[in-house]
Order: structure tokens, then sequence, then C-alpha cells
């Protein structure tokens, strides 16, 4: 029996990941790293920073023969924020979909802390979860490890078998399978393509959903 309902932020509430995509590619071209959106997108998504950072290290060191992070971090830093400033929105039907669950729930996101609160409380979703919005830095180890997702569970007090995992990404579906937790694969977010939804399925979700008003009709249920 579901008793609470954890959410993923970055493409799932907040439509971030279509816009850090696009930034991510662009300025690891400009370093001479060249990659396909859609491998790329299915490595990289839901991966907390420091393990992102030093996965393009290793990939910068054997194709350069130098690590980036340091000439990457500030360029995706100043772009970013600029973006979100600009451009950030909610996926469309979040915030009701949420308001629909009266279950416990909580966010539990690869993004750092500060970068968490900022988003979430830019669209107005952060008192729809608070005090419950966690993040990669309360945990050892991020996704597709399952330490963020049986924390949440321990905040909420809701026994991880109990708990409704909503993600997006192929780390994120690993990290809740592997918490115990019944996962829903979530299509919605602006950078959800056809190859994307076909990697949640193979990669464990036990359902999946297109958009948030499918979702909220299913959680009306519960």
């Amino acid at each position: 029996m579901i008793k609470a309902v954890i959410f993923d932020c970055d493409g799932v509430l907040v439509d971030s990941e279509v816009l850090i995509h696009a930034i991510e590619l662009e300025a690891l071209a400009e370093l001479g790293m060249h990659y396909e959106s859609g491998p790329f997108k299915a490595r990289f998504l839901g991966m907390s920073n420091p393990d992102y950072y030093a996965a393009l290290d290793a990939d910068a060191v054997e194709r350069l023969g130098r690590p980036i992070r340091h000439e990457m971090q500030p360029r995706m830093k100043a772009r970013v924020r600029k973006v979100f400033d600009e451009q950030l929105q909610a996926v469309p039907g979040a915030l009701m979909a949420v308001q629909v669950v009266r279950l416990p729930k909580a966010v539990a996101s690869s993004s750092g802390v500060e970068a968490l609160d900022y988003k979430l409380k830019k669209l107005a979703l952060w008192d729809a979860f608070a005090p419950h919005i966690y993040s990669a830095e309360h945990v050892p180890y991020a996704k597709p490890a399952p330490d963020l997702f049986l924390h949440a569970a321990a905040q909420l007090g809701i026994a991880p078998a109990d708990c409704l995992v909503i993600e997006d990404s192929v780390n994120g579906v690993k990290a809740g399978l592997a918490a115990g937790m019944t996962v829903w694969g979530f299509a919605g977010g602006g950078h959800m393509d056809t190859p994307m939804r076909d990697m949640l399925v193979k990669a464990g979700a036990h359902h999946q959903v297109a958009c948030w008003p499918e979702a909220q009709a299913l959680f009306e249920r519960f």
C-alpha cells in the first residue's frame, strides 16, 4: 500500500533539464568535448554534481589528456543561473498534482541544497513539501544508490516498501528500485523523448505516466 510519495525535482516538478541539457552540450563542445544528445541524457541525467563532474573529467582525460572541471563549472554556473532567472518554469500541472496528494510527501533531488531551494521557491513549490526537501548533499552516496530515497522515507517515518517514487531518469529509477520502493517513470518534462521513456521502462519502472494530469488522476485514488 502506498503511504508516501517522493518526488524528484529536475524534469519532474521543475522543467529544468531541457534548459540544462542544451547549456551542457554547448559548453562541452566549446571545450572540445562533443556528445550525442540521447546517450548523454541516458548516462548523466539524475547524477549529483560531484559524480557528474567526476565522470566528465574521466572522459576529458581520455579524450583531451586533461580534466575540464575547472573550466566547465564556471561556464555552467553563470549560464544556468541566467537562463533559470529568465526561463525556468514548473512542469505543467505539477503544483496541482502535488496538492492532490494528501499522503506524506517529500522531494529527493540530486541537486545541491542551494540550487534545490532556489528552484522550488522560485516556482512556488517549496511550501508544498517543506520541511521534507532533501538533496544529494544530505547522504553519502547519490543516485543511483538508494541512500537519498531511504533518507527521505526515514524522515517521513514511512517504510520504504510503502513509498512511491516519481522519477524521470534511469539513475533515479535504479535508486528507487534499490531502495525497495514502487517507481513511476515520469515523461512530462520538456527533455523527454521516446528513447528516454523507453529507457525508464527498461530500467524497471513499475508504471509510466505521460504528464501530471494523468498522474493526478491516479493520486486521487490513494
